[in-house]
């Protein structure tokens, strides 16, 4: 009899161990809203330092370290700014530490956002793969690792669609192989992906990483890594070795409107506002036009681009989807080069 119920116990067990992380019922979880990090690629606090040539698309910012912290990355190398919080950064850099101490304000806000995210996770959203989620398939959620992560020997998939978010809570290192890939399916979307790290994050040669890397230490990119999201490192370093990062992408649509052409430039108020989370914005050009839309918050940091583009004379809609901000005020600003307007906006979640 003893030996009856301990065969059904491990029957059961194994049992169990199979069992997908879609049969387990778990809320879905909001994106982590990153505030004054949204716009940058990369954001350190003592060091950032590249073997050139590297390539990021977006903002780089380094704090509270001074500006000649940032080594072998050129102006040249970055789409986007590269901020500082004094004049010994690299060429080209801009000097601006009120936004940096905003930024980096935020991504510790966001950092405990995401390590603080529950309802605690159980079954296969802990410790998958007994740390290692290599050859795994991963649907949305929260996951929780009670020591480090590491993604070797195998891809890993995310698969879920566009709106879904995955947020990775790992209580030390997280170790990504050389040549493996974070693969996207059905939909996912880069932005929407969240690992928040306990000390530092590794990612091997050639890797192809996607998400935000959340590090309360340093980020180190191997030669050849590439990420779509961002690197942001609280207290420590990022260092680069012909590296790519390039921010992902907004989710943002533009609709022409009709045939009728403006007899002027316009930008209308969203609708609805106050939204939750998105909300519509009318313009039109009276001429063909390079556009700019961008978000800023009350102390005029630019949180996001919406629109960046050529454009026909017209009348558009542009969506834009807000899930990854915080609840407040916000401000649209929309730039041509013969016209300029600003709308107030009240996200309320």
């Amino acid at each position: 009899m003893e030996k009856s119920r301990y065969l059904f116990a491990i029957i059961a067990l194994l049992a169990l161990t199979q069992i997908p992380a879609s049969s387990f019922a778990q809320p879905p979880q909001e994106p982590v809203p990153l505030g004054a990090a949204e716009d940058f690629a990369v954001l350190a606090g003592s060091l950032i330092s590249s073997i050139p040539t590297s390539a990021i698309t977006g903002n780089v910012g380094l704090s509270p370290a001074s500006g000649s912290g940032i080594t072998g990355l050129t102006s040249q190398e970055v789409t986007g700014i590269i901020y500082t919080v004094d004049a010994s950064g690299p060429p080209g850099s801009v000097m601006d530490p009120a936004l940096l101490t905003a930024a980096k304000g935020d991504l510790t806000i966001a950092y405990n956002d995401a390590a603080g995210r529950t309802p605690e996770p159980t079954g296969p959203f802990l410790n998958p793969g007994s740390g290692n989620i290599g050859g795994l398939t991963l649907v949305p959620g929260l996951y929780k690792f009670t020591s480090q992560a590491s993604i070797t020997g195998s891809d890993v998939t995310l698969t879920g669609n566009e709106t879904d978010v995955w947020i990775f809570q790992i209580a030390s290192d997280l170790n990504v192989g050389n040549g493996v890939q974070v693969i996207l399916a059905g939909g996912a979307q880069a932005a929407n992906i969240f690992w928040q790290v306990g000390t530092s994050a590794t990612l091997g040669t050639t890797c192809v990483f996607k998400g935000t890397i959340l590090a309360d230490q340093s980020i180190s990119l191997s030669t050849g890594a590439t990420v779509e999201g961002r690197s942001l490192a609280s207290i420590a370093a990022v260092t680069l070795d012909a590296s790519t990062i390039t921010l992902p992408e907004t989710v943002i649509s533009v609709v022409e409107n009709g045939l009728t052409i403006p007899q002027e430039f316009a930008l209308s108020q969203n609708y609805p506002n106050p939204f939750n989370p998105s909300t519509r914005i009318v313009f039109d050009l009276a001429v063909p036009s390079h556009v700019d839309i961008a978000v800023f918050d009350l102390r005029g940091g630019k949180m996001a681009t919406l629109v960046n583009r050529n454009l026909n004379a017209g009348s558009f809609t542009a969506t834009w989807h807000a899930s990854n901000f915080a609840s407040g005020v916000y401000f649209i600003r929309m730039e041509t080069e013969e016209f300029n307007a600003t709308r107030k906006l009240m996200l309320m979640k």
